[in-house]
């Protein structure tokens, strides 16, 4: 087989074999470990791949040589149009357990499956009915037109904000359920959308910025640092180990989500609404008032807020109701949700200790672990921003006021 090793092409052929290696040990990884997020991003890793690859065998000199050429022209390696839709699908399958490829969601694959029709037609009318370059009689491969690449990027712009949102509805969900929502927020996740936004800005300022835009050798400096960010991706989603313990349906209705109780439960059956908007009227009804006595009630009485994997299913059981009535009482009630809510709790017993010298006998962290707390970033954001003060800066403010009474 030919291919001419140049700078150009080894360059790229190393990425492009990378992206390969670690596109199947995803797929391997998605089977051993029955993961759908591997297996979407598996797909995200190979497209990539793909991507590349037209540029790597141009440098290998492929659109010089038959049947080389034809091949660059007739086979549409790169599948701009997927790869949206393989961002979003990770996305969702990353952060929802509950999530599945249902018949609908083939609707988001109809422009990638219109281009691949207008690809076949092309190579029908070439190869089959004329015999002679019609559609490529210019020269110029049809994978590289600024058409298609526009649509390319605005397909994946596009999507990157819907996944985006998704991510956004996550967290609303999780702060409203778990008393444990920062330790759910998936570093990877936002690294990885991060990321995914660096290739398309990247794109935008080569394509309006840079001069030789359209010279096949110019535009290999994007490729390179395309090639760079999906290795990146690559190799950290394949260490990466993150899973989610909230599964949840968006409702119709956007300040909604259904929580389901199991991700293995049947959702029509046991599905309940969970308000995902904090209610900040100024009155509150009097049933909101009742259930705030009952809720501070079992807190103090019980100190539940000491399981650090509390959870607003917990609550809503021990007060024998469901978890739309406690979650939409601690909104409309203490005007915050579930997660600072009780956090709040374990601020002030952490407070407490301190103000009992407590600190004197174990650390912080063992204090603030007792207090409900399960990790010391956590433990310092929510303490700041209830005190205004770092655990340190509260504890010397403390010994200067005691040791003036």
């Amino acid at each position: 087989m030919h291919f001419h090793f140049s700078f150009y092409s080894s360059v790229l052929l190393i990425f492009f074999s990378q992206g390969v290696i670690f596109s199947f040990l995803l797929l391997k990884k998605s089977i051993t470990h029955q993961s759908n997020p591997d297996r979407w991003l598996s797909l995200i890793i190979f497209l990539c791949s793909l991507y590349v690859l037209p540029w790597m065998l141009g440098f290998a000199g492929w659109y010089s040589l038959q049947p080389y050429r034809d091949i660059m022209f007739y086979v549409p390696f790169q599948q701009l149009l997927l790869v949206g839709p393989a961002i979003y699908f990770y996305t969702q399958s990353l952060l929802n357990p509950a999530f599945r490829f249902k018949r609908s969601a083939w609707l988001h694959f109809t422009p990638a499956l219109a281009y691949l029709l207008y690809r076949l037609v092309i190579f029908i009318t070439d190869k089959v009915i004329l015999h002679q370059y019609f559609f490529y009689a210019n020269g110029r491969d049809k994978s590289l037109d600024t058409w298609y690449e526009l649509a390319g990027f605005l397909s994946m712009l596009l999507y990157f904000l819907i996944s985006l949102r998704y991510y956004a509805t996550y967290k609303k969900v999780i702060f409203q359920t778990v008393s444990f929502a920062n330790n759910l927020l998936f570093g990877w996740i936002q690294k990885y959308l991060l990321t995914f936004l660096l290739m398309q800005v990247l794109w935008l300022l080569f394509f309006l910025f840079y001069p030789d835009w359209g010279n096949f050798k110019e535009k290999w400096w994007y490729y390179l640092a395309f090639s760079s960010l999906m290795y990146y991706v690559g190799i950290t989603g394949y260490a990466s180990n993150v899973k989610s313990l909230i599964s949840f349906k968006i409702s119709a209705n956007e300040n909604n989500a259904v929580f389901l109780l199991d991700k293995t439960t049947n959702e029509s059956e046991t599905a309940e609404s969970i308000q995902l908007i904090e209610v900040v009227e100024d009155s509150i009804s009097p049933e909101a008032e009742e259930w705030k006595v009952k809720i501070c009630h079992l807190l103090e009485k019980e100190q539940l807020y000491e399981n650090p994997n509390l959870t607003l299913l917990d609550i809503a059981r021990k007060l024998d109701t469901n978890q739309t009535v406690i979650s939409k009482m601690i909104n409309q009630g203490f005007k915050m949700n579930f997660n600072d809510f009780i956090n709040s709790y374990r601020i002030k017993a952490v407070i407490h200790l301190l103000k009992n010298k407590e600190h004197q006998k174990q650390t912080l962290l063992g204090i603030s672990i007792d207090c409900g707390f399960n990790s010391k970033t956590t433990f310092n954001r929510c303490f700041k921003k209830s005190t205004g003060l770092s655990p340190r800066d509260f504890l010397e403010k403390l010994a200067d006021e005691q040791s003036k009474t």
